[in-house]
């Protein structure tokens, strides 16, 4: 009964017309998914990093993000003694549960895989702009052999912050962007249904189109309970 139930919801969504633009993606994208985006999710991580297309290192990481903006990664166990949280537009790396490095830096990607559907629609496009995504330029295109839409972009090959998105899921699946006069793209694949959204299981992520990492998750939890004390910096030594 509940599948029958998601088949029917699915096919009352609102469906993209084939002259959208990139905010009438956007504003479908949201309709499927505000109140329904699981609001946390856990998992851990097979991190491979890479070194002019070599592997260099393997290791686990384990994950915690509370969206819109809330992400904690523990480098090697659970509640580790070090790792990197982000919070905010913040991003405070530790060590022996110190602070060692924090940035003002936010981690975009939580943004725009599941943060934008807690936030107000007004706000995810203007955090576009910010983000110095261009939501004028628009095209369709294909990737893996699949349908995309591209916000950001009026052409396959535009040096533009763009996101990909698959048409008929309404997920990201690929971006590039341009920001620091460098290269910056990544790759989302193998999508898993949870709930009534979805995630990513596969990330990879080039440098000047050099592979840098490659990220493959593994028990996912979505909406699991979570002690929010484990994004402050202020609690490590408690």
């Amino acid at each position: 009964m509940k599948i029958i139930s998601a088949i029917m919801l699915w096919f009352l969504l609102p469906v993209v017309h084939k002259n959208a633009n990139s905010t009438e993606v956007l504003q479908s994208m949201y309709s499927r998914y505000h109140g329904n985006w699981h609001k946390s999710l856990t998992f851990n991580q097979t991190t491979e990093r890479y070194r002019n297309d070599s592997l260099i290192k393997t290791s686990t990481w384990y994950e915690t993000i509370v969206y819109p903006d809330l992400l904690r990664i523990d480098f090697d166990t659970p509640n580790s003694s070090s790792g990197v949280i982000f919070r905010h537009d913040s991003t405070y790396a530790f060590r022996n549960k110190k602070i060692v490095r924090s940035t003002r830096d936010e981690n975009e990607l939580i943004f725009f895989l599941g943060g934008m559907y807690s936030m107000t629609f007004e706000k995810v496009l203007g955090h576009f702009i910010e983000l110095n995504y261009d939501l004028s330029k628009f095209h369709a295109s294909t990737w893996k052999g699949k349908p995309v839409y591209v916000l950001g972009a009026n052409k396959d090959g535009d040096q533009a912050n763009q996101l990909w998105i698959d048409q008929e899921g309404l997920f990201a699946v690929r971006f590039i962007k341009y920001d620091g006069g460098s290269k910056e793209e990544g790759f989302f694949e193998q999508q898993i249904p949870l709930k009534n959204a979805w995630s990513e299981t596969k990330c990879s992520f080039y440098i000047n189109d050099k592979l840098l990492q490659v990220e493959t998750y593994h028990n996912l939890i979505p909406d699991a309970s979570v002690d929010m004390r484990m994004f402050d910096p202020g609690s490590l030594n408690r």
